[in-house]
């Protein structure tokens, strides 16, 4: 498998806390906001990827974090992993957002989310002047 981008999701208790904490506490600098002005996630460059904390987690479910990965060609992905056994929790489905996700998990429950972003999408526009 070819990866060509990941992020960490976090779904925090209190999205807001958790977001402080990472831009204040830590530092981590901003690669985008989106969603609502009033409850945005935030996207912080993590090094070589990126750590996104948005949404809403249940504390008592112990899954707060989950695992994005970008790839070329998410239907290739899916054949292969469906061959190989890998537990697919949903296959490709193209959002209405305009990525194309497909959802399975690692042998300990992780949940994985592989994203194939079209050509065309915002997210491989160059906006700069």
């Amino acid at each position: 498998m070819e990866i060509l981008s990941s992020r960490i999701l976090l779904r925090p208790t209190d999205p807001v806390r958790s977001q402080r904490f990472y831009r204040d506490v830590l530092g981590l600098a901003v690669y985008r906001e989106f969603g609502p002005p009033d409850s945005p996630g935030v996207v912080f460059f993590l090094g070589g990827g990126f750590l996104e904390v948005s949404g809403h987690g249940d504390a008592t479910s112990g899954r707060s974090a989950m695992i994005w990965l970008q790839v070329r060609d998410v239907r290739a992905e899916h054949a292969r992993l469906a061959q190989a056994k890998v537990s697919v929790l949903r296959e490709p489905v193209t959002e209405p957002w305009g990525l194309t996700e497909m959802w399975i998990t690692d042998p300990d429950g992780v949940p994985i989310v592989l994203v194939e972003v079209p050509p065309d999408h915002p997210i491989r526009r160059d906006t700069r002047p």
